[in-house]
């Protein structure tokens, strides 16, 4: 049943930045429009009111648009996370970690016997039983799985996280991870910048990739590029809408405030 996330991971393998979109909305309709012009779909059930019946309208959305669907789950609750998968989740990112142990317990979830405890129920994922079981386990491998670095908690115990077998990926959270140091949304700090240098590099020769969250900003996404991640979920819906339609209203206004006969047009 998972279908595009081995392409997703085989762009972060040949060295490609990957750029994806943030999914705060609950209309499956903002997947499917977006997820032809990504690499990835981030749907965030973090920070925003999407539930597992909006949330499987996304991930069908997703599928059939071609692009990767990454969830970032609530927390590192077992029962949630459980359904999230069975719902078809290609990849789950797990915010606020702060230790070895408890990224453990998460990644542990995700993989099943004997390399994890995940309990078994698949249901979407396995196309409703007509998947053959060797078929639908393979599948399940490609799951990937991530967790965000976004507390000094975690900067202190990362290399016992990179150390933890079955993770496939760190993500920064940026501003979080700022706010835990008292600067908050002021990650650009050159101190917050070398952090994010030297936990790329670590993370890179242990084999484990590195994303991150940012703002619809593409002096930021280059920023972070430079940093070493290798996956920008560069801003999300509903910047999109207000960063276009206060563009465009404004334009709208300027132009109207010209005189007769003058050329409004825009290149």
């Amino acid at each position: 049943m998972i279908s595009h996330i081995r392409k997703f991971r085989d762009q972060l393998a040949a060295g490609r930045c990957s750029l994806g979109a943030g999914v705060t909305f609950s209309d499956p309709a903002v997947s499917e429009a977006l997820a032809n012009v990504v690499d990835f779909l981030w749907i965030d059930l973090e920070h925003n009111p999407i539930d597992l019946g909006p949330l499987l309208g996304h991930l069908m959305a997703a599928r059939a648009g071609g692009a990767p669907s990454l969830v970032r789950v609530p927390s590192s609750e077992t029962s949630f996370l459980k359904r999230v998968i069975d719902t078809g989740a290609e990849g789950v990112i797990c915010p606020q970690v702060r230790c070895a142990d408890e990224v453990r317990r998460f990644v542990s979830a995700c993989r099943y016997p004997p390399k994890g405890t995940r309990g078994w129920g698949p249901r979407r994922p396995t196309h409703y039983g007509e998947e053959p079981l060797d078929e639908y386990l393979a599948d399940a491998e490609a799951l990937f799985v991530c967790v965000q670095i976004e507390h000094v908690d975690a900067i202190r115990d990362i290399d016992a996280i990179l150390a933890v077998d079955g993770l496939d990926s760190i993500v920064f959270g940026p501003n979080d991870l700022s706010g835990s140091m008292n600067r908050l949304c002021h990650y650009e700090d050159p101190e917050i910048g070398e952090i994010l240098r030297n936990v790329s590099r670590k993370a890179q020769k242990a084999g484990v990739f590195v994303g991150s969250g940012l703002d619809a900003d593409v002096d930021s996404a280059v920023w972070l590029a430079e940093k070493g991640v290798q996956w920008l979920q560069c801003g999300c819906d509903f910047s999109y809408m207000m960063q276009a339609a206060k563009d465009l209203l404004a334009r709208t206004r300027e132009a109207l405030t010209m005189e007769p006969g003058e050329d409004t047009r825009r290149t």
